[in-house]
Order: C-alpha cells, then sequence, then structure tokens
C-alpha cells in the first residue's frame, strides 16, 4: 500500500508493483470528454453532500454542497453550491439556505455537528449563468407527503402536491 499523507510515518512501507501494468498504461487511450454546462432553470436536487473547507481564494470558512438533480431534466447531474463565511451578507444567505433545508441554528459553531441533517434533503433551486459566474440558489424545500415513505426516490408519488412533484 503506498499512502500519501502530509504527516509523516503514516506509510507503512509496503508498495504495490505496477510496473507490470506500465504498458497497457501508456497505450491506453484518453477520452476526451466535454459536458455542457446544466443550463439555467429551475431543477429539483438532493443533497448529496455539504462540507466544510476553506475558500482557496480568500482562505475564509466555505459550506461546500454537492447537489444532484433529480428532475425535470438533466437528471443525475450534479451542481454545487458555496456559502463563504466571512460577511455579514454571506452569513445571511447561508442562514437563509440553512432554513430552507429545515436547519434552524443558534449559533453557527453548531453547523459541523449538524451537517448529517442536511444530507438526502429535497430542494427546488434555481440555477443562473452570469457572465462566467453560475450561481445556485435554494429556493424551497420539497415536503414528502405523509405515509409516502422513503426519500420518493424522484418519483413523482409521495410528494404533498403537484407544485411539489419533480417531474
Amino acid at each position: 500500500m503506498t499512502t500519501y499523507s502530509r504527516n509523516p510515518g503514516e506509510d507503512d512501507g509496503s508498495e504495490v508493483d505496477l510496473t507490470q501494468l506500465d504498458d497497457a498504461f501508456a497505450n491506453a487511450p484518453v477520452e476526451e470528454k466535454e459536458f455542457d454546462s446544466v443550463p439555467d432553470g429551475k431543477y429539483q436536487v438532493n443533497v448529496e453532500k455539504v462540507e466544510i473547507t476553506t475558500a482557496r481564494s480568500s482562505g475564509n470558512p466555505m459550506l461546500k454542497w454537492t447537489l444532484r438533480i433529480l428532475a425535470p431534466s438533466c437528471r443525475g447531474r450534479l451542481l454545487w453550491r458555496n456559502n463563504v463565511m466571512a460577511t455579514r451578507e454571506n452569513l445571511k444567505w447561508l442562514k437563509n439556505d440553512l432554513h430552507v433545508c429545515g436547519l434552524d441554528l443558534q449559533k453557527l459553531s453548531d453547523l459541523p455537528a449538524n451537517l448529517e441533517r442536511l444530507l438526502d434533503v429535497k430542494l427546488e433551486i434555481t440555477k443562473r449563468t452570469k457572465g462566467d459566474s453560475e450561481n445556485v440558489y435554494l429556493n424551497r424545500r420539497l415536503v414528502l407527503a405523509e405515509g409516502a415513505g422513503g426519500t420518493g426516490g424522484g418519483q413523482a408519488q409521495g410528494y404533498a402536491n403537484d407544485d411539489d412533484c419533480p417531474f
């Protein structure tokens, strides 16, 4: 096993011999993949991942969202939203986004312990492009009707009303 770590001493010392794969690797074609951006519009998404990290440009703390599109189009594609935590305006946006997801905190320092509560939340979002910048806005939480069971898996049944239907 070869391990890369910033902490010395975490490598167990054993190496995997990859030389036998060198020729196949050298001859393997590289496929250029280019994906069109998700078009601007409203989408129903599932919160796949949330993490507290730091913004590369400023070093400020940031909540990074990974959102998987359920409907109406581009199903399975990913969108991202970043909430930088630097100014009062940034914190206002973050607090509103958390509220839309049903997470109302008294203190921002409680966020790390509550990140799991944001996972698998279904949302309606709006994606807008302005110049080179793509922005994602959390509009509202999609709520399952009582007795629907499960997450609905992106299916139309189970949502509280037709406005919440992902198709």
